[in-house]
């Protein structure tokens, strides 16, 4: 708390997409319409997962919290985005810098777990259908998404501690158009050495334990097809996670590529933090649509409903 005292920097300034006006006019459109998409698609797939009694299983459930969670962590920087690019200068405030770090990398904690959530349910209902119902319970989903949240929440409640009880005096500029972790600490004129620790601590205990959980199930779901007799079978049990595994690869992928890079060349990853922070929510929703079955079924049934409806 003494060294927050000491803090002199009483806002920063974000790297900036372009500073070239028909630029900045050009890209201002073209997320508008990304977030239009993303808001709309998500809360789409949340309310057919709501209304429709066939996606009323445990999948269905954690697909509708992804869809929560992008929608959110979607909306902690794509707002803010929007209104620097009208802006000379992209500018926030030291508090809503801490205020964004705080629910940006809440649910980017989340969406892993939920990711791993995820991949966990198909393990059981691919490797053990019959035990499906007794082992993924609803209680026990809710259970897993709150582990989720709380998991997320806690590490963004401790990364934002001890990030803003560093000093900063100087120079302010954040190399990102949101505020992110590695180049806040880099540019804070303390000691960083436990802030860097606590960081990889949860880093290893979030990122890395849920993608392992990913890779092992579905190593264990690989094993499981390649071992079923009916082509059939195999063909249905890729449809059911081709949408998942799809997410996951664009997740990670890009945030791996990130997060790895040296702080050196931390700035050469600008388009790609563009993609995961802004495009991927946008495409989840479009993904589950297009690759899942029991999604369009469902969809079709709604329309053919109204559409008799209005007949009638």
């Amino acid at each position: 708390m003494e060294a927050a005292n000491q803090t002199v920097v009483t806002e920063f300034l974000l790297l900036g997409l372009t500073q070239n006006p028909e630029t900045q006019l050009l890209l201002f459109v073209v997320f508008v319409i990304i977030y239009t998409v993303t808001v709309l698609g998500n809360l789409g797939i949340i309310v057919l997962i709501r209304i429709a009694n066939s996606l009323h299983t445990p999948m269905y459930l954690f697909l509708s919290m992804l869809s929560f969670v992008d929608l959110c962590y979607s909306s902690v920087v794509t707002p803010k985005l929007l209104s620097n690019l009208l802006q000379e200068e992209a500018t926030i405030s030291f508090g809503a810098c801490g205020t964004q770090l705080f629910f940006f990398s809440g649910f980017a904690g989340t969406e892993c777990l939920l990711l791993a959530v995820m991949s966990y349910d198909r393990y059981v209902a691919i490797c053990h259908p019959l035990l499906y119902r007794v082992i993924m319970r609803t209680k026990v989903c809710l259970q897993l998404i709150t582990i989720s949240y709380a998991g997320g929440f806690v590490q963004s409640t401790v990364l934002t501690g001890f990030t803003f009880s560093l000093s900063f005096c100087g120079p302010n500029q954040v190399e990102k158009f949101y505020c992110d972790l590695p180049p806040i600490l880099k540019i804070s004129c303390s000691n960083t050495f436990t802030s860097e620790v606590v960081t990889f601590v949860f880093a290893v205990m979030i990122g890395v334990a849920s993608l392992l959980t990913i890779l092992i199930s579905y190593a264990c779901i690989i094993y499981t097809i390649v071992n079923k007799n009916s082509r059939g079978g195999r063909c249905k049990v890729f449809s059911t996670c081709a949408s998942h595994f799809t997410c996951v690869i664009l997740f990670y992928g890009t945030l791996l590529f990130v997060y790895l890079q040296p702080s050196t060349t931390y700035s050469t990853s600008f388009v790609v933090s563009l993609f995961y922070t802004v495009v991927i929510p946008m495409l989840n929703p479009i993904i589950y649509s297009l690759r899942n079955q029991d999604v369009k079924s469902a969809l079709k049934r709604i329309f053919q409903r109204r559409i008799l409806i209005k007949l009638v």
